[in-house]
């Protein structure tokens, strides 16, 4: 026989269960206080009662064979099943009473088969890895801290390891750092959604803090988050030689400090893509290197598919003696638009015929792959970026 609990007038299967058919093995999961052998109806532990539910606990039927039958019980279709095991293995011969104790938390939480399959797909190590010791106040902490059921689940999708976390080793600790730095509760919050491993990833030292004063971001500036949250992510090391990088192409210390500033995405770009759009930007477009200042957007965009091609068509559009032209300051914002008004905008404009020779020689401007892309050796260094 095989226990399920009884949770709002609905059944959901019970830790407490044996793996084997020598009968139930009486173990003592931390989110519930009592058990007993026969049909028991208890008031709510802390973790139900944060979720505002009454347990009753009945034994029914026959307990499940392999997890495959916890994962079906639960509401996993075969489907659901087959995705979840394809992305962990090892969960075929997982204990079963540990994985229908995590699987009751997720379904108190509200989480559903289809968001088991995308946390699986997530952190495929999720459901073996152990929840957070002091779980009740953990979730009503994390509750308080995202302002909603809701957003709390969509946190917790982007990020299932939210609920593994140490809560006064981890959590805490690090909110309270970023409350130290003036990061508002709302800001952190739409950071951790953006940046999921925030938590696990920040480090912060007195050099880090030197180098967010640097940038000159006042706390009530809309990029004050963004400055304070990448460096704090980000090895010293890889700060040092990103911005080692800019120096070279002739910019001062502060010229490169208030770039991360107003831009500090500038530091998520690799060294290479930066040396190759700055590259361009200089050589190609014969633009002052100072222009970056003013228009980052120069390091950002794509060098194959937006900068080279349309810096190109703006040559082939001269050299064709056609108006309006790309150049001066049209040539800023022909970067900047969307592909489709680009089209519309200089391309579209002209007489038929040559306007499809513009829009061949576009296309084929933006199909040269990078010179030997296909040999070029992909060094991973780790996060972050």
């Amino acid at each position: 026989m095989h226990f399920l609990f009884h949770i709002s007038g609905n059944f959901f299967p019970s830790p407490f269960y044996s793996p084997t058919p020598k009968g139930p093995i009486l173990k003592l999961c931390r989110h519930w206080s009592t058990f007993a052998s026969a049909t028991v109806t208890t008031t709510a532990s802390p973790l139900a009662e944060s979720l505002d539910e009454k347990v009753a606990i009945e034994v029914v039927g026959d307990c499940p064979k392999d997890s495959t039958d916890v994962l079906r019980r639960w509401g996993c279709s075969d489907s659901d099943i087959s995705k979840i095991l394809r992305r962990r293995p090892a969960l075929r011969s997982a204990n079963l009473a540990d994985l229908q104790s995590k699987l009751n938390v997720l379904g108190g939480l509200g989480l559903t088969a289809s968001d088991l399959v995308k946390i699986i797909n997530c952190r495929p190590r999720f459901l073996g890895c152990r929840l957070s010791q002091c779980f009740d106040e953990h979730l009503q902490y994390l509750q308080a801290l995202f302002g909603s059921r809701e957003v709390l689940l969509k946190a917790i999708l982007r990020n299932p390891s939210l609920l593994a976390y140490r809560f006064h080793n981890d959590i805490k600790p690090i909110i309270a750092v970023y409350d130290e730095l003036g990061v508002s509760r709302k800001d952190f919050v739409t950071m951790l959604l953006s940046r999921p491993t925030i938590i696990p990833r920040t480090s912060l030292n007195s050099e880090k803090l030197d180098y967010i004063r640097k940038t000159g971001v006042s706390k009530d500036s809309k990029m004050y988050k963004y400055v304070v949250t990448i460096i704090a992510i980000s090895r010293i090391e890889t700060i040092r030689e990103k911005f080692a990088n800019f120096e070279k192409f002739g910019f001062t210390d502060d010229e490169v400090w208030g770039l991360f500033g107003r831009s500090p995405l500038i530091l998520t770009l690799s060294i290479d893509k930066v040396q190759r759009n700055m590259t361009f930007v200089l050589g190609t477009m014969k633009l002052p290197a100072s222009a970056v200042l003013n228009h980052p957007f120069l390091v950002f965009f794509n060098l194959e598919k937006v900068l080279k091609p349309r810096v190109l068509l703006a040559g082939k559009i001269q050299d064709m003696g056609l108006f309006p032209q790309i150049k001066g300051p049209a040539m800023f914002r022909a970067l900047r638009m969307s592909e489709e008004r680009f089209v519309k905008a200089f391309v579209n404009c002209h007489p038929k015929k040559a306007a499809a020779e513009l829009m061949q020689f576009y296309i084929n401007a933006k199909g040269v792959k990078r010179l030997a892309e296909s040999a070029k050796r992909i060094v991973h260094k780790g996060f972050p970026f």
